[in-house]
């Protein structure tokens, strides 16, 4: 049994109908115009800008947001105080994370023998003179605690995806935008390009008939 070799397989065939059509623009041919050319430029720009300019805006937010959060970190530190009130005295915390707790006023001695006085967020059962640990500016004042390194790398990199992610997506809306444009242009180059050859057809098709 012989076989048929002019009978190509269909998957290369296929495979070679799906190259063409996406590389049309960029081959010689008489049905391509400028305007498509200028389209797989941008095109091919549109992407490679959306990859690379999503990619830098993001690093350089994620560096700036985790630089931001180190120096937070260097700024405060952990200072021993003592509550000067019973807690119970002091205000309940009724909104946020530390419902639960109470404000109470504590005093501590700063490294220069500097004496200060702030509230602090401490439960509920402490007595006065109870010992707690707070985080203090350099300049003396009672600060919330600043993110850990774990924190701080989860907080830059999700900031840095958000920005990289929203900066794409406006590169490539601007493109999408552009081509736009340039369809409505063929399609108008298109409609002139008919009213000269439709006649032409019209009167081929009535000699014949």
């Amino acid at each position: 049994m012989e076989r048929d070799s002019s009978r190509k397989p269909p998957s290369r065939d296929g495979r070679r109908r799906r190259t063409g059509s996406w590389c049309w623009r960029w081959r010689s041919n008489p049905l391509r115009r400028r305007s498509d050319v200028v389209e797989a430029w941008i095109v091919l720009g549109l992407w490679g800008l959306a990859l690379v300019g999503g990619v830098l805006a993001g690093w350089g937010v994620a560096r700036t947001v985790d630089r931001t959060f180190a120096e937070r970190r260097a700024e405060v530190h952990t200072v021993t105080a003592r509550l000067t009130e019973d807690a119970a005295d002091g205000t309940p915390v009724t909104a946020g994370y530390d419902v639960g707790l109470t404000w109470a006023t504590v005093r501590w001695t700063a490294a220069d023998g500097s004496v200060h006085t702030g509230r602090a967020k401490v439960v509920p059962s402490a007595t006065a003179g109870t010992p707690v640990q707070v985080w203090a500016s350099r300049g003396g004042r009672l600060v919330g605690a600043p993110a850990s390194e774990a924190e701080s790398a989860f907080e830059a990199v999700a900031a840095g995806v958000l920005v990289g992610q929203s900066t794409s997506f406006v590169v490539y809306g601007g493109g999408l935008l552009v081509r736009r444009r340039l369809l409505s242009r063929r399609l108008a180059e298109w409609d002139d390009e008919w009213r000269r050859v439709g006649p032409q057809w019209r009167d081929f098709s009535g000699g014949k008939g």
